[in-house]
């Protein structure tokens, strides 16, 4: 009875030291301001994508195309996007956010204008595209920032988590809102709101310029010939292994909106999805609250292995009920994949190009988001549903074996070695009881 009691008193005092390092870090000044615009600029994030389908499948009653023409606003973003952060390290974020939100508007008011006068395929194709290709990457601007503003690792550690558990919560409120605005308002009513909310958060954050990193502009020696290299060696294995999460996100979301409409509540997709984002939150404020020991490579890939062990089980749901249920619960280790993700480009990418590491894992899951999105609607189309839960379980399996065979190139390197690790505990700290080894097949955490 003793020890039950004193386990209790340690729970909550554990649970008291997770709600106040995020507190900690929302003091820092100017955080509250960049983290709340990038609040509100990254809600196109769950909302661009799901309406551009609704929004097509409504003027021409396929999925295929609709998957199609979203695939194609993801490739325009993932070859733009890295670019731009490119030149946000070496200019500064302000001289890329404005034109870019400007752009944003001018081209998702285009491509809506062709969806509503039943364009031609290719101009659809040509404005979605231009759309994702200037859609601004609000994510990794504001992870950086944190990165600029927080020299230790174990605050760090936690700013990425309250950026990731925000990430949920985008996804928790947007596929809802999506799904609503344009099934009960109209169908491009979503999309709309997706462009309305990304200039305004984006403008916002560009205005912030006390918390903006500096410009480092990279110095190229006289002589040396100009080549490519990526910001950080892990980007090997995280690149293709982000490719096939987003392809099996893409299908999820695809999935679950013909899920819903075959039993007669198609409404209902956007609050599923919701659920799922849900259980990532939930997942990713527990990750974040806690001081771990477990290299961050390992829980990485410990983390992606149940978020897709808990996908393979989505095709065997029969109702609503039970899909939302158990999405929840497998939705609980997405926020520490991406946490851990984002915190193995941190720790090796160097400052000058610490943002463009962080756009290629965003622009790594567009892509896969593209693909998955085409091939998708068309699987969905032909065999419904549950071939497309299928499909995603597949493309989590291809993520999971691609990075248990290049794990070696996502350990810190000789010279980051001496410091503790994002989320590690300082040599010598003392770490919660449970902390370190709890990670289970249930815990989840996303986008």
């Amino acid at each position: 009875m003793r020890r039950s009691v004193l386990a209790q008193v340690e729970d909550g005092q554990r649970t008291a030291e997770g709600g106040s390092r995020y507190l900690e870090i929302l003091r820092t000044p100017g955080a509250l301001g960049f983290c709340t615009a990038g609040f509100v600029g990254r809600m196109s994030m769950s909302m661009f994508g799901l309406g551009t389908v609704l929004l097509i499948a409504a003027v021409t009653g396929k999925y295929g195309l609709a998957g199609t023409v979203a695939a194609a606003g993801s490739v325009g973003y993932a070859i733009v996007a890295p670019q731009a952060g490119k030149l946000a390290d070496r200019y500064g974020q302000h001289r890329v956010l404005r034109p870019l939100a400007a752009s944003f508007a001018i081209s998702t008011v285009a491509f809506v204008a062709c969806a509503e006068l039943r364009a031609p395929l290719w101009a659809l194709l040509l404005t979605g595209a231009l759309a994702g290709a200037s859609m601004p990457s609000v994510g990794s601007m504001v992870r950086s920032r944190w990165s600029t503003l927080l020299d230790d690792p174990a605050r760090l550690h936690t700013a990425y988590s309250l950026e990731s558990v925000a990430d949920e919560m985008i996804f928790v409120i947007g596929p809802a809102l999506v799904t609503l605005l344009a099934t009960e308002v109209h169908p491009a009513a979503g999309v709309g709101v997706a462009m309305a909310a990304c200039v305004t958060g984006t403008l916002l954050l560009a205005m912030q310029r006390g918390t903006e990193p500096p410009a480092r502009p990279r110095i190229r020696p006289a002589g040396q010939a100009r080549r490519f290299a990526m910001p950080a060696r892990g980007l090997l294995t995280l690149a293709p292994v982000y490719l096939f999460i987003g392809s099996m996100f893409a299908t999820i979301d695809l999935s679950t909106v013909d899920f819903a409409q075959v039993h007669g509540h198609k409404p209902l997709a956007g609050f599923i999805l919701g659920t799922y984002a849900a259980g990532s939150a939930v997942g990713g404020l527990w990750y974040g609250s806690r001081t771990w020991r477990i290299p961050l490579e390992r829980r990485f890939a410990i983390t992606l292995c149940c978020t897709v062990t808990g996908v393979a089980t989505f095709w065997a749901q029969r109702g609503l009920l039970s899909l939302a249920l158990i999405i929840f619960v497998c939705g609980l280790t997405i926020s520490p994949t991406l946490i851990a993700g984002y915190g193995l480009i941190e720790r090796q990418a160097p400052a000058n190009r610490r943002t463009e590491g962080m756009t290629w894992l965003s622009s790594a899951i567009s892509v896969g988001v593209a693909g998955g999105s085409a091939a998708a609607g068309h699987i969905i189309d032909a065999a419904g549903p549950h071939w497309g839960y299928a499909f995603a379980a597949c493309c989590g399996a291809v993520a999971a074996v691609i990075c248990l065979l290049g794990l070696r190139t996502l350990r810190a390197p000789a010279a980051a070695a001496a410091a503790p690790p994002v989320g590690a505990a300082p040599p010598g700290s003392a770490v919660p009881s449970g902390s370190a080894t709890t990670v289970g097949c249930q815990v989840r955490m996303f986008r």
